[in-house]
C-alpha cells in the first residue's frame, strides 16, 4: 500500500501511474511488457547520424545508452584491426606528427598493445633510423643483429652502444652473419676498459665459454635455455658453429611486463608504422623505410581523394605487396571509394576536427567527426577495410563514441602529446603548469621547419607540414594549423593502460563484451543512442564552485 508525507491513510492518494493515465502491471512480467514497444529506447545509429534532421554530429553532440552488465570489465576484449591484416590488442595509434611520434613514442605505444606511426617531418635516414630501432627493440630470434669482428676496437663497442642503446655483440670470425661465431662482448666486459683502441678480442668472452643452441631450435625451446643458463644473449648457430640467429634476455623481460605488446608472429618485433607523403621523392624514402623493417605505411595527407594518392597507393601495393598501406585523410563515402578502388588496407578519417587544426575554419572544408566516421567506415565496412578514426579525441568519452561509430582504431594526437614519450619539449607555463609543446602540422612552425630538407634551401618543398596540405610549391603559406602546448600527462606507460581500462568499463556498462561485439550490436540497432542538447551537455559537466580532476590512479 502506497504511504503519502504525513498521511496514513492512503486510500486517497494517486497511484504511482495516475500520471501517466495507465492501469498498473504485474511487476514480475515487466520484461514481457516492454517487448510490447514497436521499438527500443533510444535511437538507431542510422536515425541518430540523419545530417538531415540533426546537421553534422561531433562527439559531444550524443551519448551511448547502457545495456545490461552480466560480466567483468576486466573479460572485455580490445582486439581490433588496424589493417586487413594486422590486428591490435589495444585500438590505440598515435599521431605522425613531429611532437607527437618518434621512436620512444613507438617504442611505448607498442608495448601498449597500440601501434605507433613515425612522423616524417624529417630527413628521410633519420625516419629510417626511428623505425629501425623500434624494430630493433624487441625481438624474438633476431635474425640480423648487429655483429662485430674480434679486431673491432672498446671505442667503436662503446659508440655502438651509445647508438643503438644496448651493449651486448656477437664476435664472428668476418663480421657477418653466417660467419663462424668466436665471441661475444658485452657491456660488463667494456664498463671498465679506459683504452678504447684495444680490440674486443682482449676482453670478449669466447666461444668455449658460451651457451650456444643449434639451428632449428623453437622459440620456446631457446627461451628455456636462455632462462635456465642466466645468460644475457643465446647465439644460435648450424653444425659448422656459424651464427645464424640469436635471442635476448631482456627480451624475456619484457614479455613478461607487456603481455599485450603488438609484435608479429614469427619474429616478434614491434609493429612499426610510418607516414610518408605522395611526392615523387617519398618513393626513395619509402625504400629506405622497407629496408629498415617496416610494417604499416600511412600516406600522410589532409584531403586524400587526389590523384597523387590514388597513383602512390597503386604503385606501393605492386612494389611491396607485403606492406600495408593507410590512406586517408577522408570524411565521405566518395572519398573513400577512390581508395578503396586503389587498393589501400586501411582509412583514416578526419579533415579539421584536430585540436590543433584550423581547416574547417579556413578553407570552409571538412566535416564533423561523428558524422565522418559513421559514413565512410560503416561504407568502408562493406568491403573489409578497417577504419581510423583520426581528430577530435579529449578523453575516454570520445575514444568510445568513436568505436561504437564503426571506426577499429582510434589515432591521437594532442591526448598523447602531453606524455613523457613525445618529442615535444617541456616547460612551466605562465600559470605555473608543466606543459609540451604541441602543433599541428599545418601550422607555420611546422611547415617552415628545415629538418626535412636538411637545412637546404629548398626545404619547404621536403616538408611533411607542406606535403600534407598540397603547399609545397606556394610564395605564401597558409595555416591550416596552430602551435601551443598541452598539459603534461606523465609516461604512456600510465596513460594507456588508464585508456584502456575506462574502454573496458564504457563497454561493459553498454553490455558489449568486446569491440566486435559493439560493432554488430550498432549495426543491428541493439545499442542505442540519444542526442544531447547544450543542456544535457552541462548537465553531464561538473557542477561544483571548484574540484580537483584526478584522471587516475
Amino acid at each position: 500500500m502506497p504511504h503519502t508525507n504525513g498521511n496514513a491513510d492512503a486510500k486517497s492518494a494517486p497511484a504511482p501511474s495516475a500520471f501517466f493515465n495507465q492501469t498498473l502491471e504485474d511487476p514480475q512480467k515487466a520484461l514481457e511488457v516492454l517487448k510490447s514497444y514497436e521499438e527500443a529506447d533510444g535511437l538507431s545509429v542510422q536515425d541518430l547520424i540523419d545530417s538531415k534532421k540533426h546537421g553534422g554530429l561531433t562527439y559531444n553532440d550524443f551519448l551511448v545508452l547502457p545495456g545490461y552488465i552480466g560480466f567483468a570489465a576486466s573479460e572485455v576484449n580490445l582486439d581490433s584491426p588496424v589493417t586487413k591484416r594486422i590486428t591490435l590488442k589495444t585500438p590505440f595509434v598515435s599521431s605522425p606528427m613531429d611532437t607527437v611520434t618518434e621512436h620512444e613514442m613507438a617504442i611505448s605505444i607498442a608495448l601498449q598493445g597500440g601501434l605507433g606511426i613515425i612522423h616524417h617531418n624529417c630527413s628521410a635516414d633519420a625516419q629510417a633510423e626511428m623505425v629501425r630501432k623500434v624494430k630493433r627493440y624487441e625481438n624474438g630470434f633476431i635474425v640480423d643483429p648487429i655483429v662485430i669482428t674480434q679486431d673491432t676496437t672498446i671505442g667503436e663497442v662503446k659508440a655502438l652502444k651509445e647508438k643503438w642503446g644496448f651493449g651486448g655483440y656477437p664476435v664472428t670470425e668476418k663480421g657477418t652473419m653466417n660467419s663462424k661465431l668466436i665471441g661475444i662482448v658485452t657491456n660488463r666486459d667494456i664498463q671498465f676498459e679506459d683504452d678504447d683502441q684495444s680490440p674486443v678480442s682482449s676482453v670478449m668472452v669466447t666461444v668455449k665459454d658460451i651457451i650456444t643452441a643449434p639451428a632449428g631450435t623453437t622459440l620456446l625451446e631457446a627461451n628455456a635455455i636462455l632462462a635456465k643458463s642466466k645468460k644475457g644473449k643465446l647465439p644460435i648457430v648450424d653444425d659448422n658453429g656459424n651464427l645464424v640467429s640469436m635471442i635476448s634476455r631482456s627480451d624475456l623481460t619484457k614479455n613478461l611486463h607487456f603481455p599485450l605488446a603488438s609484435k608479429l608472429p614469427d619474429s616478434k618485433q614491434l609493429i612499426c608504422g610510418a607516414a610518408i607523403g605522395t611526392r615523387p621523392e617519398d618513393k626513395i624514402r619509402l625504400q629506405k623505410l622497407v629496408d629498415a623493417g617496416l610494417d604499416i605505411v600511412v600516406l600522410d595527407s589532409s584531403q586524400g581523394n587526389s590523384m597523387y594518392q590514388i597513383e602512390m597507393i597503386k604503385y606501393i601495393k605492386e612494389k611491396y605487396p607485403d606492406l600495408d598501406v593507410i590512406g586517408g585523410n577522408v570524411v565521405t563515402r566518395e572519398q573513400a571509394a577512390s581508395l578503396i578502388a586503389a587498393g589501400v588496407d586501411g582509412l583514416r578519417i578526419g579533415m579539421g576536427s584536430g585540436s590543433a587544426c584550423i581547416t574547417q575554419e579556413v578553407m570552409a572544408v571538412g566535416r564533423p567527426q561523428a558524422a565522418a566516421v559513421y559514413n565512410v567506415s560503416s561504407f568502408a565496412a562493406k568491403f573489409g577495410v578497417p577504419c581510423m578514426a583520426d581528430g577530435g579525441i579529449q578523453n575516454v568519452g570520445h575514444i568510445v563514441k568513436g568505436l561504437a561509430l564503426g571506426a577499429t582504431t582510434i589515432m591521437m594526437g594532442g591526448l598523447l602529446a602531453g606524455t613523457t614519450e613525445s618529442p615535444g619539449t617541456s616547460f612551466v607555463s605562465r600559470e605555473g603548469k608543466l606543459v609540451k609543446a604541441y602543433r599541428g602540422m599545418g601550422s607555420i612552425d611546422a611547415m617552415q621547419d628545415k629538418k626535412a630538407g636538411a637545412g637546404t634551401k629548398d626545404s619547404q618543398k621536403s616538408n611533411a607540414g607542406t606535403a600534407r596540405y598540397f603547399s609545397e610549391g606556394d610564395s605564401v603559406l597558409v595555416a591550416q594549423g596552430v602551435s601551443g602546448s598541452v598539459a603534461h600527462r606523465g609516461s604512456v606507460n600510465k596513460f594507456v593502460p588508464y585508456l584502456a581500462a575506462g574502454l573496458k568499463h564504457s563497454l561493459q556498462d553498454c553490455g558489449r563484451t568486446s569491440l566486435h561485439e559493439l560493432h554488430e550490436s550498432v549495426r543491428d540497432g541493439k545499442t542505442r543512442f540519444e542526442l544531447r542538447t547544450a543542456s544535457a551537455q552541462l548537465e553531464g559537466g561538473v557542477n561544483m564552485e571548484s574540484y580537483e580532476k584526478k584522471l587516475y590512479a
